[in-house]
């Protein structure tokens, strides 16, 4: 049946038509806000690079995850920035050290909110990278993930309802797991950053995060961007290695990705709209270029029907609060 009889525009011809049909939603209970935390007392420092994101001590995170909460978004990614930076990243397996704390300062005040805490060494070791580094520079892959299992038992004995292990070392799922099971943990939750890109749209998040490596890269651990099988092939291990959310990281760039990974899977996938997703959008539309609003909705609703279930994304709270306007 051709046309005149196939009108697909009757549907189209007006709002109420369009909201009816439309077959992707969003709502504020998919979506993840990332929190900075840095040392200090009453501090919001701006990240020039992402205009509306700041750095915050404790206390100020603490207010900033009630107002997340109170705009209806359900859950933050916590990121620390501690002063205290040495090869093997003592501040991230410290019990009183800054993610530890920022972690139970939001759950006291927040009890509903979920806190979902990276586990990675870059933001605490001296020379920025994920992993130990062996003399030779090489990224020692064995005894980094014990010692990011150590830094996931901390963060979960800190009230953590997530551990979200970002570093892309083999087998640290594994690791994670055995040693919270072990615990009395195993009721915590691990959300995997399993196809994660080396990617140039990090840059913004590194200001923010203080977490740049001193030397070289991050190409031997994380992924090659031409690859989608072998994102696949990180994905079935990360959950066979007992991974309950699987994450793809960057979003935008790589739908295609996301779109495999949820036909592949069962479990529910994360994808993260990362800060150069996030600033690109800004400068566009500070310059006048682009409808901002009207920008982040088509992107974001792009990251959902390509198959995402959550998004992590830097406009979380304001999304809500225009989704439930």
């Amino acid at each position: 049946m051709g046309f005149p009889s196939e009108r697909p525009r009757r549907t189209r011809q007006s709002d109420a038509w369009r909201r009816m049909v439309r077959e992707t939603r969003l709502a504020p209970d998919m979506f993840i806000y990332p929190l900075f935390v840095v040392p200090g007392r009453a501090v919001r420092h701006a990240v020039e690079s992402m205009p509306g994101i700041c750095q915050l001590s404790v206390d100020e995170a603490v207010k900033e995850a009630q107002a997340v909460a109170a705009a209806g978004v359900p859950a933050v990614l916590l990121f620390a920035a501690p002063t205290q930076k040495d090869a093997k990243a003592s501040a991230a397996t410290d019990p009183k050290g800054l993610a530890a704390q920022a972690i139970t300062a939001i759950k006291a005040a927040c009890p509903e909110l979920l806190v979902w805490a990276d586990v990675c060494l870059c933001g605490a070791t001296d020379h920025g990278h994920c992993g130990h580094v062996t003399p030779e520079g090489v990224i020692d892959n064995d005894p980094s993930i014990q010692t990011l299992a150590e830094v996931a038992l901390n963060y979960a004995h800190a009230g953590a309802d997530a551990v979200a292990p970002s570093d892309m070392m083999d087998g640290r799922v594994q690791a994670i797991r055995t040693l919270l099971d072990a615990k009395g943990y195993a009721a915590t939750p691990i959300v995997s950053y399993a196809a994660k890109y080396a990617s140039s749209f990090y840059g913004p998040f590194r200001e923010a995060a203080e977490s740049a490596p001193a030397f070289g890269d991050r190409r031997s651990y994380q992924m090659d961007p031409a690859n989608v099988r072998e994102a696949l092939r990180e994905v079935l291990l990360d959950i066979e290695e007992g991974a309950d959310l699987i994450m793809v990281k960057p979003a935008g760039p790589y739908l295609d990705v996301i779109r495999q990974v949820r036909d592949a899977v069962r479990v529910p996938v994360v994808a993260y709209q990362v800060s150069g997703e996030f600033s690109l959008i800004k400068a566009a539309a500070a310059r006048g270029w682009i409808d901002e609003r009207a920008a982040v909705m088509e992107t974001l609703t792009g990251i959902h029907r390509a198959g995402a279930d959550l998004i992590i994304s830097y406009f979380a709270p304001q999304v809500a609060q225009w989704l439930r306007a």
